[in-house]
Parts: C-alpha cells; structure tokens; sequence
C-alpha cells in the first residue's frame, strides 16, 4: 500500500521565528490538533499543540516555548500500519513525513490512512467477526490460523485488540463459512469466545436449556 500519494502540503510549516499568535490564529483557522514547525534552515524541528499553543501569550515567538515542541514523525517509506501507530501514540491527527534526509516533503491526515485501513479485507470483505480470549502466553497465531482453516474458513486478518490481567484478546475477520463451528474448535483448544456476530447455536443450546431447567424448577 503506497502512502506518498496521501502526502499533503496545503499547510506549511511555521517559522520558530513566528509569533505564538500567528500558531493561534492557524488554530483557529483549522481543525488540527498540532502545527508543524521549521527552524530558520527550514529544517523540521517537531510540532507543537493546540493545546499547547492557547496557554501562551500572544507576544511571544515560537522559539520561546522551544521545550513544548514534540518532535514526532515518520519517514516516506514507513509503512501504513506503523504510520497509524505513530498516529495512536502521539494523539494527533497530522502525521508530519521527512524523507531519509530529513528533508520535510508534507505530512499525513489521520481520517486519510483510517480511510487506507477501511478498505482492506478486514473491513470491506464479507465476512464474520469473532473475538476469542487466551492467556497472554497461552496463544498463538499459528495455532488460531490452524483452527481457522481446519474447519474451511478462510482468516481474512487478525490482531490482539485487548491486553488485561495476563489475558488476550484476538480480534478474527473469517470468511467462507459460519462461525459456529469454528467457535466449537476455538473451546475444544481453551479459547474463550468473548464475541461472536453470528448464531452460536451452542450458546443458545445452553440458553434454551437454561430456560427449560428454570420453567422446570418453577412448577
């Protein structure tokens, strides 16, 4: 997935030489939550917030509030994946992209590469979503992969979506067949399924049975 066509360059790097006012004043203007700044080489240097930028006077230039700068990044190269990481980790919704020589070439709108991700087979192929639940040193890709195609499904994507109290969670995208069966293999293996969008006719087996059990019980 080539990610350069996304690079955009409608906004320019501000000087450290300009005031704070004008940072302001593009804040209000736009609906970013970072400015990307420049040295007085037209060197980048980092961004700085818009939070950041509201709780200094006006007066001041950019180089005075030097330590705010947040210096992230990524390069031309860095694939699509890692640039929404880079997204997640800094809070941001623009991506400022260097090239190998540090050179600034634009930078990356957060909706655009969610839009990239949106269009993947995990999203646009037909397909059911199923979670399962394992120890954190208990899983494996190869072993849920294994599960998968045993019982004709076809793993369309998977990722750990939750990490808490040493336990997993793995988010499934399966195509090809229902889940039902492949439900049944994932607890035969100790998986817990913690969510499953189709008819888990072995819940509701138990459901029904719970339910005969209860009007029993009430006679």
């Amino acid at each position: 997935m080539n990610l350069s066509e996304y690079i955009l360059n409608d906004i320019k790097p501000l000087s450290s030489t300009d005031k704070i006012s004008d940072l302001q004043l593009l804040f209000n203007q736009l609906t970013f939550s970072h400015i990307p700044i420049k040295d007085q080489n037209d060197v980048y240097i980092g961004c700085v917030s818009e939070n950041d930028a509201h709780c200094f006077k006006g007066s001041e230039v950019i180089s005075d509030i030097a330590y705010s700068v947040e210096g992230f990044f990524v390069r031309e190269e860095t694939n699509w994946l890692d640039v929404l990481e880079a997204f997640a980790q800094n809070h941001t919704n623009i991506m400022p992209v260097l090239n190998k020589n540090n050179k600034y070439l634009g930078y990356y709108e957060l909706n655009d590469v969610i839009g990239l991700f949106n269009e993947t087979p995990f999203f646009s192929a037909n397909g059911g979503v199923l979670i399962v639940e394992k120890g954190i040193q208990d899983y494996s890709f190869s072993e849920i992969s294994q599960i998968v195609e045993s019982n004709n499904g076809r793993l369309l994507g998977a990722f750990v979506s939750k990490h808490e109290n040493d336990l997993a969670q793995i988010t499934l995208k399966i195509g090809n067949t229902g889940l039902n069966d492949i439900m049944q293999s994932f607890r035969r293996y100790s998986y817990n399924i913690v969510s499953g969008h189709e008819e888990d006719t072995y819940l509701e087996g138990l459901k029904e049975r719970s339910d005969y059990l209860k009007k029993y019980l009430d006679i």
